[in-house]
């Protein structure tokens, strides 16, 4: 049975470019491996990338020997659930895709708090130009 988002519906792919996900297939699938649980689509801020940095979770310095090439804000990724609710507490959450977030999420994070955080992306960022 394939995972569904937070909504009850299909699991969006969350990105593509960078590619993200435990998996790095796009999704925020979460398997038996992924014990960190890497569920909610998150769009990145200036805010919560260095609420990240500051608490050990730099997600913006390249690491090429994981051909990660750090992500910038307006990047979409799939988080670690605890990393996310860590920054709603500290007040940065980052802006969640719901259709692309699994419903794993909830093991952690209520749907309303993810709602009150919630932004509709295209998959097509270039619409937004």
């Amino acid at each position: 049975m394939t995972e569904r988002n937070v909504l009850g519906g299909e699991l969006d792919p969350c990105g593509m470019d960078p590619v993200t996900g435990f998996r790095r297939d796009g999704t925020c699938t979460v398997g038996p491996l992924d014990v960190g649980l890497h569920a909610i689509c998150a769009v990145m801020t200036e805010e919560f990338l260095a609420h990240q940095a500051s608490v050990g979770n730099d997600l913006s310095t390249p690491r090429p020997e994981w051909s990660f090439a750090g992500l910038v804000p307006g990047d979409r990724w799939c988080v670690v659930a605890v990393r996310w609710l860590q920054a709603y507490e500290a007040g940065v959450a980052a802006p969640v895709v719901l259709s692309a977030t699994s419903e794993r999420a909830l093991d952690v994070v209520p749907l309303e708090v993810l709602r009150a955080h919630s932004v509709d992306v295209p998959p097509d960022l270039s619409a937004l130009d």
